[in-house]
């Protein structure tokens, strides 16, 4: 068994990287082989969002606090409230963060395979991120 209290690890702020704008995130479990699991507490600023990414194994997001937004390659964006989930399957390119006027925080569960939970790609560009939702 292992347990980790509660402010037992720091908060840290997210590569620049792989988002745009200010994004912090806090663990919440990084299981050791055979498990796979990977779960982390993601909070964006406003207008704050990751880069294009997929995984290996496929993300679930659950949605906490605030307005966020949601988009799948090719797809419209989607507005995210607390209580949403939303489970994107293996490979599917995507991206998430906050709205343009309102902070959002998510829990993000992913496996990893091979010892990797994500693939990073280009950011998303502002002209894109400022699409109308629907």
């Amino acid at each position: 068994m292992e347990m980790h209290r509660a402010g037992s690890r720091p908060t840290r702020r997210a590569s620049s990287d792989y988002f745009t704008g200010t994004v912090w995130q806090d663990p919440i479990i990084v299981a050791e082989a055979p498990a796979r699991i990977v779960a982390t507490r993601v909070s964006f600023e406003p207008g704050a969002r990751t880069a294009w990414h997929t995984h290996p194994l496929g993300q679930t997001l659950h949605v906490l606090s605030g307005v966020g937004r949601f988009q799948t390659l090719g797809g419209p964006i989607v507005e995210i409230r607390p209580g949403d989930t939303i489970w994107i399957p293996p490979g599917e390119k995507h991206w998430h963060g906050a709205s343009p006027n309102n902070r959002m925080t998510h829990i993000a569960f992913q496996e990893a395979e091979n010892g990797s939970a994500v693939t990073w790609m280009e950011k998303v560009t502002d002209a894109d991120y400022n699409k109308p939702v629907g």
